[in-house]
């Protein structure tokens, strides 16, 4: 099912995001043709970012095509997650996707949870629900 694209892009990849995003969803043993990114509630801060493999889009989702990648961004996280930059960052320590959110408002001592307020599409920002 394809959705209209809105006229409005909800979150941007860097080269290194979106060759990831490429490479996980070229070698997942199941078929998938994006990486759906969310939100949900959880964590010492609050809130978590979830990404799982996505077969298709599902009814909601805002479809992000950046770079030759398609993110899909869940319904619920699209106001947490609008304006974002998403990277990639490896070093010999870890690796893992980086969220350049304008919508952070303070993160955990341990990099696990994160504080968000919903933005409005207009530019405004709003307190979370």
């Amino acid at each position: 099912m394809a959705r209209a694209k809105s006229r409005f892009q909800v979150m941007t990849l860097t080269d290194a995001a979106a060759d990831r995003v490429r490479q996980i969803v070229s070698g997942a043993t199941q078929p998938a043709m994006a990486l759906r990114v969310g939100v949900r509630n959880g964590g010492c801060a609050g809130m978590s970012y979830t990404m799982d493999l996505a077969a298709d889009v599902a009814p909601g989702d805002e479809v992000v095509e950046d770079k030759g990648v398609t993110v899909l961004v869940d319904p619920k996280a699209v106001l947490f997650l609008l304006g974002t930059e998403m990277d990639y960052r490896a070093s010999k320590m870890s690796s893992g996707f980086v969220f350049n959110n304008p919508n952070q408002t303070s993160a955990c001592g341990c990099g696990e949870s994160v504080a968000l307020t919903a933005a409005n599409p207009d530019g405004l920002t709003s307190s979370a629900p």
